[in-house]
């Protein structure tokens, strides 16, 4: 079978991520060039080789370019087997893109199957678990894709060291989802986690953001014992059955203060917005409603993620995407 040709320098890892998960599940081989050419560091990073290597041992598949700094790879996928693995990425590399890499084909697997993710469970660069398991996942469940997560411990940037555990029940046909509208707002909470930093610190990013959203469900929450300081402030919102969240992180010659406000204005700028989908999880919807045949929902203005995404998904199932801007901001993102 040929080997689909994509040019990996418009985007980052996600296109690469993108790109192994349509393999296993559709059992077309690809060659990607000049994976992240942009970027600073070009080439693939301990996280993306540990998805290279993930999906090779949960397909039995095979590799060529799979290594530290590499510019050109050739995957060739075999059969998606369940069973229980174990990864470890080495870094604080997200633990969250390892499983949404592997999560569309493991359910297509006639087992269930079991994974122990070793690595960053929190940095900025990526979901953070809270996300995966109150957001995405509840979102891929209406979609019937049948997954839960827990976490062992937090793996703050730059340590890393965090565990997060995942159960995945095979699922082989996804149903499509139509997001349009989004309920009134129910609950909010506020929750800080941090490590290895003075209590006060959390106490003041809390202030901050409950300064902007004032609600009733907030704490500051330790996430000791565990390796490295780390600190994040994570801000939620139900509509009906819909969630969001909203993060940021601290980090060196950034008060604690800027750190609370920036999530709590990030939600608000999407509670303002009305649509029911954010912009993060509009990236994460697009593959799941690709495979499902279809489907559509309202968010707002896509980030730089999803055309490269789109473009990537299209050279391997015959749907095709279409964006359309409608008034407020609102965008609506449809597949068919």
């Amino acid at each position: 079978m040929k080997a689909i040709q994509l040019d990996g320098s418009s985007g980052g890892g996600q296109m690469l991520r993108t790109a192994l998960s349509l393999a296993m599940v559709t059992g077309q081989p690809f060659r990607m060039t000049n994976i992240r050419g942009k970027r600073p560091r070009p080439g693939l990073m301990r996280q993306h080789l540990t998805c290279v290597k993930a999906a090779c041992e949960i397909s039995g598949g095979t590799a060529d370019g799979a290594e530290i700094g590499s510019t050109e790879l050739v995957f060739r996928a075999g059969k998606v087997r369940g069973g229980s693995y174990q990864f470890a990425i080495g870094t604080a590399g997200s633990t969250t893109l390892l499983l949404q890499t592997l999560l569309p084909a493991l359910w297509q697997a006639e087992e269930p199957a079991t994974l122990a993710l070793q690595g960053g469970t929190h940095n900025p660069m990526a979901p953070p678990f809270e996300f995966i398991d109150r957001v995405f996942l509840p979102a891929m469940a209406r979609m019937g894709g049948a997954a839960t997560v827990t976490l062992a411990s937090a793996g703050f940037a730059p340590a890393g060291g965090g565990v997060l555990h995942a159960s995945i029940q095979p699922s082989p046909k996804l149903q499509s989802i139509d997001l349009m509208t989004r309920p009134e707002s129910g609950e909010s909470r506020i929750r800080v986690l941090s490590r290895h930093l003075p209590l006060s610190i959390g106490g003041r990013m809390l202030d901050s953001a409950l300064a902007l959203m004032p609600c009733k469900d907030a704490a500051v929450e330790s996430c000791e014992p565990g390796p490295g300081a780390g600190i994040c402030c994570l801000v939620e919102a139900e509509f009906g059955e819909l969630r969001e969240m909203t993060s940021s992180f601290g980090e060196q010659g950034v008060s604690a203060e800027k750190v609370g406000r920036h999530a709590a204005k990030t939600m608000l700028d999407f509670i303002g917005c009305r649509v029911p989908v954010g912009r993060c999880l509009a990236d994460q919807l697009l593959l799941p409603i690709a495979l499902a045949g279809g489907g559509r929902f309202a968010t707002m203005a896509p980030d730089a993620h999803v055309p490269t995404n789109i473009a990537v998904i299209e050279k391997f199932l015959p749907v095709r995407f279409s964006i359309r801007k409608e008034e407020r901001g609102v965008h609506v993102v449809e597949a068919g």
